[in-house]
Formats: structure tokens, sequence, C-alpha cells
């Protein structure tokens, strides 16, 4: 799977997008509102999924104990991709960054919130998310499901899958065809690589299309 995610993380949200409907299957893109926390942000890995939701029986105690719970259990190597079906929290914060980069967790995707937003950034840990504000969990949302599948703007993503995110947005490839994806969206990247120097090199763009079938 490292060798996989690492070789994902080479390619660009495009190139698969591309690849995906070459091979007949769902371009499953989540919803462009869901966004790095800056125009660099890079994710790209297996994915670990969580499904959470609020509720106000909680004490601050027993949510930032079961908090906690979601933090030690999101694996190393691992995307953690989060549907709290919340509107209203933050759903990632400063330390929680901190603690899934020192567990090894390559990044974290939530359909909702997130906080401390410019200390995240300097700590260098991949986030995507769909809005921020300073509100947290603190008795008020508790995870309920973990690695089960879940729905984020009607693509459904299950654990074991790859998932990948940069400025353009963030895409889910199947855990069934995530080797063969992999590989030929390497393919593609080399041909566009072609195709690119083609064109600076003076060819014409359509007779260049012509020799590639890429553009």
């Amino acid at each position: 799977m490292d060798d996989l995610a690492d070789r994902l993380a080479a390619c660009y949200s495009g190139a698969v997008y591309d690849v995906m409907r070459e091979m007949g299957l769902r371009a499953a893109v989540l919803p462009r509102t869901i966004a790095g926390l800056t125009a660099d942000t890079r994710v790209a890995g297996p994915v670990f999924t969580v499904r959470g939701r609020p509720d106000p029986t909680l004490d601050a105690h027993g949510s930032l104990w079961e908090w906690t719970g979601l933090l030690s259990k999101s694996p190393a190597g691992h995307v953690v991709v989060c549907q709290p079906q919340d509107d209203v929290r933050a759903l990632m914060g400063e330390l929680s960054a901190e603690a899934l980069k020192l567990r090894g967790v390559r990044g974290y995707v939530v359909d909702g919130g997130c906080r401390d937003t410019e200390l995240v950034t300097k700590l260098g840990f991949p986030v995507f998310c769909r809005f921020t504000s300073p509100i947290d969990i603190v008795a008020a949302w508790r995870p309920e499901a973990y690695d089960e599948p879940i729905v984020i703007g009607g693509v459904q993503i299950h654990g074991g899958d790859f998932i990948l995110g940069d400025r353009d947005g963030v895409v889910v490839i199947p855990k069934a065809a995530a080797a063969e994806v992999i590989a030929r969206t390497e393919d593609c990247v080399r041909t566009e690589s072609d195709l690119r120097r083609a064109i600076r090199n003076g060819e014409d763009p359509q007779q260049a299309y012509l020799k590639y079938r890429k553009f």
C-alpha cells in the first residue's frame, strides 16, 4: 500500500479522472467545496473511514474521550476520511493534526469543518475540508463507525479505497481498481510530458493530438 500511495502522490487528480473515465469507471470526485487548507495541499493514500454525528447528551469528558479514541484508531499510512454529518463544528484542529501526523497518518479529509488552520498549515499536515470555524466538538459530537462505507456528495467511499487530493479537487479510486488506475495514470502522465515537449518544440497542437491521442 505504501508503494501505491507514494506513486499516486506523484500523480495529479485530472490525470486520474481521465484514466477512470477511459476505463469506464465512475469518476468519483468529491464536491468542489471540499478543498485543501492551502492551494499546494496534497494528500494521497488508502482510506480509513470515520462516520460520526452530533450528540448533545455528551459531556466534555465523554466527547473528548471518544475523539481521542478516533485519533488512536487511525492507522499509519492511511488518509482518514470523515463524514461527520455536522455542518457546524470543526472536526480537525492543531493538536489532533499533530497527533495524526506523529502516528504516520498521511492526511485528513472531512465533509465538514477545520479550525486552528494557521497552525495546521505550519505543521504541514494535509487537511481537506468544506469550511473553517472556531467551534469544536466538545460536549457536542461523537464518532459512531470506523472503516465502514460512508457517502460524501453522492460518492460512496470504502475503507481501503485510494484517494488523491490536490488543488483541483479530491478523487476516490475503488480499492479493486487502484493498482491498475495508478499504473495507467503514470503512463498518462508520461505521455502528456511527451506531448508537452512536442508542443514546446513547435509542433502543431492538432498534429500533436493525432500523434499522442491525448490533450
